[in-house]
């Protein structure tokens, strides 16, 4: 396929995810062969259903999308559908594989070096991955269509270091049409030529070239121009309306020009520019813990995973309230299995208080009941409380009130995690265990998020591999399982 060629096109597309809840609104731009575009909007604007869009799975309301009649289109996605977990790693790839089913196995062995995975069993299950190697394996479902337009959606969840560093010189070198979601900024700005943001407040797209910061710097420069132009003409109004008003007082002919004066100021009113309103950030919280005295959890063994299985070390580690536990390690060695057993209680493993009430965030949100309303899954939360708290917290967490009465199934991943937070404040618990509590997030929000995590009074037990996010929190102990690999 030709660089430089317009390979897509949006022309006056207008889109609802629901009746009365629009994502795009007469929405215009193109995207030539062969560039690179970071997809950037506030969680919930829509960015995962304009990909729908792309790949035909949602249609517009109105408008015309274009799509270069020999492109090719494939996605890696943010999860693995829940539905699809139980699929083998067979199954999965063979689903939308364009060459013959002989050949799949050669094509996987070429794109799990690409993504810095060892070639898995074909019958193993897409569970029994880590959720960094799920994402590796997201990745690579979509380089094996070989796809001249790839769109990626929140690439670098779950991915540890080496793993966000590999990704990103492969897409440094890659020469197809690329467009990524993801709320990295550092990583999208290594790679991408310009940004298209959608803004959650107009159901617009704006396409600026050069990286997000540069579109950050660009955004704040026009928000600061346009309201220097509004106190510019605020200023001229003011005079033409105390103008009128003494020339209507003196009356006979000088009403006419009263009117005027009026109409003058009226012209300037229209002439005013609705200044562009930045994407919210979360206000400052803190997540409450109910008090406990004495040892909250101890830990007595940590199992890793070796690649002759299971691994079980001997450790003695108790938390008290305000005491930070970092546990640490690269994709695959068990830490989001550490955490599941921890909250499981497993007595061989742990002792938690009597007493001790948990609050655990899942990176893959299965906590949540996704048939349940966003509203019934707050209110569980409460062990005392009115509705009204639920409105306050949920409008704490940026969750409209319209949004609760919606099946958390319909939330975008962004939203989910945002109502996990919610579910932890309303809940109150004085130990917290936190599986990668960024993914999903909004850039914006991260730094309120590590503030609130730096000052909670309970016990806390976390995994993270985003460095800046760790460094803003106080951390006491420290887990690196790769110690428990000798």
């Amino acid at each position: 396929m030709a660089k430089d060629n317009i390979v897509l096109r949006f022309s006056e597309v207008s889109f609802e995810y629901r009746h009365h809840k629009p994502v795009l609104d007469a929405v215009n731009f193109s995207v030539r062969g062969g560039t690179k575009i970071a997809l950037m909007g506030q969680n919930g604007a829509g960015k995962s259903s304009l990909f729908g869009l792309i790949m035909g799975e949602n249609k517009p309301e109105s408008g015309r999308l274009s799509l270069d009649p020999d492109a090719t289109v494939a996605i890696g996605r943010q999860v693995i559908p829940r539905e699809r977990l139980d699929e083998t790693i067979e199954t999965f790839f063979a689903d939308g594989f364009p060459g013959k089913e002989w050949e799949l196995p050669m094509k996987l062995q070429e794109v799990m070096e690409v993504v810095n995975l060892p070639v898995p069993k074909m019958d193993r299950k897409l569970r029994e991955f880590s959720g960094g190697q799920q994402a590796r394996l997201l990745l690579a479902s979509a380089l094996i269509k070989d796809p001249d337009i790839l769109l990626l959606d929140e690439p670098t969840n779950n991915l540890d270091d080496e793993g966000i560093a590999h990704l990103t010189a492969f897409l440094m070198a890659y020469h197809k049409t690329l467009i990524v979601i993801s709320h990295d900024a550092d990583f999208l700005n290594a790679f991408t030529d310009g940004v298209l943001y959608l803004d959650v407040h107009t159901h617009k797209m704006e396409q600026y070239s050069g990286n997000y910061y540069d579109v950050v710097e660009e955004i704040a420069r026009r928000i600061e121009k346009e309201q220097r132009e509004n106190a510019r003409l605020e200023h001229t109004i003011k005079e033409k309306k105390d103008q009128a008003n003494v020339f209507a007082n003196k009356g006979g002919k000088l009403r006419s020009v009263a009117k005027r004066m009026r109409d003058m100021a009226q012209d300037l009113e229209d002439n005013k520019v609705d200044v562009k309103r930045e994407d919210k950030t979360l206000p400052p919280f803190h997540i409450p813990a109910t008090d406990i005295v004495g040892p909250i959890i101890t830990i007595k063994q940590v199992s890793v995973m070796t690649p002759d299985g299971p691994k079980v070390s001997p450790l003695n580690l108790t938390l008290k309230k305000d005491t930070h536990l970092l546990i640490s390690g690269p994709n695959g060695i068990g830490k989001s299995t550490l955490l599941e057993a921890l909250v499981s209680g497993n007595t061989d493993l742990v002792d938690i208080a009597p007493g001790a009430k948990v609050g655990y965030y899942r990176q893959d949100f299965s906590t949540l009941d996704f048939d349940k309303t966003a509203f019934e899954e707050l209110e569980s939360a409460m062990d005392i409380g009115v509705k009204e708290d639920v409105f306050k917290a949920a409008a704490k967490f940026l969750i409209p009130a319209e949004l609760l009465q919606h099946p958390v199934a319909t939330l975008s991943e962004g939203q989910k995690g945002l109502l996990m937070f919610a579910q932890l404040y309303l809940r109150q618990p004085n130990l917290l265990i936190l599986d990668e509590p960024t993914n999903h997030i909004n850039f914006r929000h991260i730094p309120v998020i590590a503030d609130a995590l730096d000052a909670y009074k309970g016990a806390m037990i976390f995994v993270s591999h985003v460095p800046d996010f760790v460094a803003r929190i106080r951390i006491d102990e420290v887990i690196d399982l790769r110690d428990h690999l000798k």
